[in-house]
């Protein structure tokens, strides 16, 4: 039997080698007492031994790699590695013992672990660059990123439209205007400036810096709260060919509710109150006056980039009965994530109980993103 299991493991030829071998040394020796017996007696002992030695040696072998200490590794972005035993962490410190340089204090952003038995993970190699300012009359892109970095988290807009016309008359239009917002998860905060400036055969005809703001507040059941501040000075109205100057401050509080709200399309109607006051700039004077009003607002995003806003109000005074309305609606296309092109149209009429200008108003814009 052990013979034969032995054959499984070295071929029988060679077994047969070594046995007469052993036999042809043990033939030559002088002692007669040796018997043949004894040779069958040491082939079996050298056959188990040439099985079990093997066995011992392997398993001694398997259980020293065993009791030998695995090191974790330490694995810079840069790609350096270093070897030892991640001790502790300290909030976003790791504390590592390192074989060659003792304790070493890294922060966790900077390094990867490697514990023992892990498979390693690719390591993507960061390089440190310096950010360079953009120079005078560099890409819009790169100008955009200067304002980001200036700006922070407030977004917004610079928008021109202006326009020469020469037939009977020589006119000439222009129109300046910037815009900022920010966002928080319950609020939204928005401010705009615009100068609009027009001359027809060197007259002036309209002369007019406005501002607006609104601080929306979101509340339960989607429900929400706005506060949108308003004015305008215009110094280049007329009336009945005499000149009426006027500064308007209109402050607008309210309450609605968001009828549709998805991701690309929203809807928000609601009801406010309104208080102007208007001073007269050439003779003097003041006026003022609370009136009702309803509101409505649409935001819809296009494909193709293309963004469509309108908000349009009615105005009613409870008091004396007199209504007026105004209406902006604005389409947008995005060029690039710099530039883009508006075309809005505005109007406004009898706004109640305030003297002020009702005008219709349609632009092409030219906008820069940032």
């Amino acid at each position: 039997m052990c013979g034969r299991r032995l054959t499984n493991v070295w071929p029988r030829n060679e077994w047969r080698v070594i046995f007469r071998a052993v036999r042809r040394i043990l033939k030559q020796c002088p002692c007669d007492h040796v018997q043949p017996r004894v040779i069958v007696f040491s082939k079996r002992i050298f056959m188990a031994a040439c099985l079990v030695l093997p066995l011992v040696f392997t398993a001694r072998a398997a259980a020293l790699e065993d009791e030998l200490p695995v090191p974790d590794v330490l694995i810079y972005h840069d790609g350096d590695r270093v070897q030892g035993r991640l001790i502790a962490r300290e909030g976003d410190i790791l504390v590592f013992r390192s074989v060659r340089f003792g304790e070493l204090r890294v922060p966790e952003s900077e390094v990867q672990i490697l514990t023992a038995g892990e498979a390693p993970k690719e390591i993507v190699t960061k390089v440190a660059t310096v950010p360079v300012p953009p120079a005078v009359g560099s890409s819009p892109d790169e100008l955009t990123r200067y304002f980001k970095d200036f700006f922070g988290p407030w977004h917004g807009r610079f928008a021109i439209s202006s326009e020469i016309i020469s037939d009977t008359t020589t006119r000439s239009d222009l129109m300046v205007e910037a815009r900022l917002n920010r966002t928080w998860p319950k609020d939204e905060v928005s401010m705009l400036g615009r100068f609009d400036y027009s001359k027809t055969d060197d007259v002036v005809t309209t002369d007019v810096i406005k501002g607006n703001g609104l601080w929306r507040h979101t509340l339960p059941r989607r429900l929400f709260t706005v506060y949108r501040p308003s004015y305008e000075w215009n110094r280049a109205f007329k009336e009945d060919n005499i000149n009426k100057d006027y500064v308007l401050l209109q402050q607008e509080v309210g309450l609605g509710v968001t009828a549709v709200d998805k991701a690309d399309w929203k809807v928000r109607v609601g009801v406010a109150e309104n208080f102007f006051d208007s001073w007269d700039t050439e003779n003097g004077g003041h006026g003022s006056a609370h009136v009702e009003s309803l509101f409505a607002e649409a935001d819809l995003k296009l494909p193709w980039r293309i963004v469509f806003t309108e908000r349009a109000v009615f105005y009613y005074a409870i008091a004396t009965g007199n209504t007026g309305w105004e209406n902006q609606f604005e389409v947008t296309k995005k060029l690039t994530d710099t530039l883009s092109l508006g075309l809005r149209h505005e109007v406004r009429y009898n706004d109640p109980d305030v003297r002020s200008q009702d005008y219709s108003l349609l632009r092409f814009l030219l906008g820069f993103d940032f």
